[in-house]
């Protein structure tokens, strides 16, 4: 079982880089997203500073981010990724599969993606996972590149945004209609 103190701060500069652009998107009236909390369990808690130094997930976790854009219904997950292949194994079935089911109650489900070494950040639209996903499936790579990436949905940088995902989400919404 995972530990919370073993995946420490992983994806933290990520994670606070998205909550920094929601806030942006708030103030600007453009969306609510919220950082889902991963529910844990604490079992060593230091008496000093009482900062949890070990604990246990109680569940599953299924997307980082849930909110509405426009009155569009949202959830995405961020992930990090040092090198330009990135292994699937970091993307969880039940992740997916929670993703599949929101799609299909009418929301929009995505992946942001920082390329850490490259210094950019991508939109992996939830159809382009599936492609991805299913090949790795039915025995084709476990992973994909960065060259097999849509080159419209790296995202530009943007004036006061540090994560700008609302121009590839309506590109996404876009291609849908």
């Amino acid at each position: 079982m995972a530990t919370w103190n073993s995946r420490g701060l992983r994806g933290s500069t990520l994670e606070e880089f998205i909550n920094r652009t929601n806030e942006k998107y708030l103030e600007n009236g453009l969306a609510l997203i919220q950082k889902v909390p991963t529910p844990i369990t604490p079992i060593n808690i230091d008496k000093a500073t009482r900062h949890i130094t070990l604990a246990y997930f109680d569940q599953k976790s299924t997307v980082d981010y849930i909110g509405a854009v426009q009155g569009i219904p949202v959830c995405f997950d961020a992930k990090e990724c040092n090198t330009d292949t990135f292994p699937l194994q970091n993307i969880h079935e039940h992740q997916v599969v929670f993703m599949e089911n929101f799609e299909k109650q009418m929301g929009i489900a995505f992946f942001l993606i920082s390329f850490t070494a490259r210094d950019e950040f991508y939109y992996l639209r939830f159809a382009k996972l599936l492609e991805f996903w299913n090949r790795a499936k039915e025995g084709g790579r476990k992973s994909f590149r960065y060259e097999e990436l849509e080159p419209d949905f790296f995202l530009r940088k943007s004036r006061g945004v540090l994560v700008p995902y609302l121009d590839a989400m309506q590109k996404d919404l876009a291609m849908r209609d």
